[in-house]
């Protein structure tokens, strides 16, 4: 049951546009001022004030928050599923709990793969809030710029800065982006090397020095010794 509904949630939000969703939303508190859940033809139990004084802030966020949770449940479902099986079954195996094997064992390696896609869903969506205009959101800084431009005859000067802005903002979100993905890319990424375990390093050292090989390291000629197979 949870599979068929999680399915039709992506499907719809991914497949309708988002401007069309966005009207909607905004034609919900003009049409609905009000919605009760109670008895038929009797007193209401609960009663929801979906009239909005926040000049479109809240079906702005409702419209954007259900859009983007179709893309980032597909993001979050290929993340998850990049990590091998198998380690799964060997956490299993040494009786770790589900809990702790999503968090030590599923988690890290996913988020290596969840990452990029959500910064870049992150900065598009919030590019994306130009579009609250058709809640409307007065408050947005496309709508604002359009009034101003409404009323000065200068739109290409207000555009400028209005892009200016996004391209800050942007310019940030893709800062932080950079950051998360080398502290998840570590022992992965060749640019980002894993931290060197020093009792690892002097064991290596020390079979150097009897002149011990280890399989699947290199010998002294440079080549590299392959590990028997079992």
């Amino acid at each position: 049951m949870l599979r068929w509904s999680s399915w039709v949630w992506v499907w719809f939000f991914r497949g309708t546009p988002f401007y069309t969703q966005l009207i909607f939303w905004g034609l919900v508190t003009v049409l609905y001022p009000t919605m009760s859940l109670g008895i038929p033809f009797g007193p209401d139990l609960l009663t929801f004030v979906l009239e909005d004084p926040s000049r479109g802030f809240v079906p702005a966020v409702v419209g954007l928050g259900l859009n983007e949770s179709a893309y980032l449940a597909e993001i979050f479902r290929a993340g998850l599923k990049s990590v091998d099986r198998g380690q799964i079954e060997a956490a299993e195996a040494l009786g770790m709990r589900g809990t702790k094997i999503m968090w030590r064992i599923v988690l890290p390696q996913a988020m290596r793969v969840i990452v990029p896609p959500t910064g870049n869903e992150t900065i598009g969506m919030l590019k994306t809030t130009s579009l609250d205009l058709a809640v409307p959101f007065t408050l947005d800084l496309t709508f604002v710029t359009n009034a101003l431009a409404n009323r000065t005859y200068q739109p290409i000067p207000l555009l400028i800065v209005a892009a200016a802005w996004y391209l800050l903002v942007t310019s940030i979100l893709m800062v932080g982006q950079h950051y998360i993905e080398r502290y998840y890319g570590k022992g992965v990424d060749n640019l980002v090397p894993a931290a060197i375990n020093p009792a690892a390093a002097k064991a290596a050292a020390a079979v150097e020095g009897t002149g011990e090989t280890i399989p699947g390291g290199p010998t002294a000629a440079g080549e590299t010794i392959e590990e028997s197979g079992r």
